[in-house]
C-alpha cells in the first residue's frame, strides 16, 4: 500500500489538533509538516514534497485560495473550511474534496480514501509494475475522476482554451492539460501520432481522407491542416 505524505495548512491549532486525531486512524497517510500560514507552506514545498495538503482557506497574508493559485507544482488537495461560499472557486482550482467544518470522521475518511485511490493510480503506471501497460495506456483527469485510455483507441486531440479535447472515435473526454503535454507524452510513446495543426493531433491509423487543406478522421471527425504542418504530410505515405 503506498503511504502518502501530508502537510496540514491551517492558522487554527484546534484544526490541526483536530485533523491529527482523524488520521491516528489511518494507516496510509503520514504528515511530514505542520504549517500556521501559506507563507510558511510555501516555504516548505519549495524544498520538500508532499502527496496530500489538508488547506484551509481564510488564513493571514495569503488566503488557501490564492495559495492554490500561485504554487507550481500541486499535490491532491483537501479543502478544510467553515466557509461553505469557497466550495465552487475551490474546485475550480482541481481540489480533490471540499470538508465543511465541523466535519465527521466518516466524511474524513471518504475525502482521504478517494485520493489514496487517485495517487496509487498514478504511481502504480510504471514499467516495473505493467510491462507494456505504460506504452498503452495513460490516465487523464475528467471532472474529478482520473480514466484510464488505451492510446490505440485515440483518433485526434484538440486543444480548447485552458483544456484539450480527447477524441476516442466518437467520445470525447475534456482534460485541463495544454496540447503541447500531450504530444510530448505521446509522440515519446507512439510514432503513429503527428501534430497538423496548432490546435490539433491525430493518430495516422485513424485517418480515413487526407485532402489539401484538411483531413477526415474515421469518426467523420474534420481536422484542419495548418499552413506551417503540410510538410508534416509526407511523412503519412505508406
Amino acid at each position: 500500500m503506498i503511504k502518502l505524505k501530508a502537510m496540514i495548512i491551517d492558522d487554527e491549532p484546534l484544526a490541526h489538533e483536530i485533523l491529527l486525531d482523524y488520521l491516528t486512524e489511518v494507516s496510509f497517510i503520514e504528515v511530514t509538516k505542520q504549517a500556521y500560514n501559506a507563507v510558511e507552506a510555501m516555504s516548505y514545498l519549495s524544498q520538500h514534497s508532499v502527496d496530500l495538503l489538508f488547506l484551509d482557506i481564510n488564513m493571514p497574508k495569503l488566503s488557501g485560495i490564492d495559495f492554490l493559485r500561485v504554487i507550481n507544482e500541486k499535490p491532491q488537495v483537501i479543502i478544510t473550511s467553515a466557509h461553505r461560499q469557497y466550495a465552487l472557486e475551490s474546485f475550480d482550482l482541481d481540489v480533490s474534496d471540499y470538508l465543511l467544518k465541523p466535519y465527521r470522521f466518516e466524511r474524513f475518511l471518504k475525502a482521504v480514501n478517494k485520493v489514496h485511490q487517485q495517487v496509487q493510480l498514478q504511481k502504480n503506471i510504471s514499467p516495473s509494475q505493467t510491462g507494456d501497460m505504460e506504452k498503452k495506456a495513460f490516465f487523464i483527469k475528467v471532472d474529478k475522476k482520473l480514466v484510464q485510455l488505451d492510446i490505440e483507441s485515440i483518433t485526434s486531440l484538440e486543444a480548447y482554451g485552458n483544456y484539450v479535447k480527447v477524441w476516442q472515435h466518437n467520445k470525447m473526454y475534456l482534460t485541463p492539460r495544454t496540447l503541447i503535454s500531450f504530444e510530448k507524452e505521446l509522440i515519446d510513446k507512439s510514432e503513429n501520432f503527428v501534430r497538423v495543426h496548432k490546435s490539433y493531433i491525430v493518430q495516422k491509423k485513424h485517418i480515413k481522407v487526407i485532402e489539401n487543406k484538411s483531413i477526415e478522421m474515421v469518426n467523420q471527425q474534420i481536422v484542419p491542416i495548418g499552413k506551417s504542418y503540410l510538410q508534416v504530410l509526407k511523412s503519412f505515405k505508406g
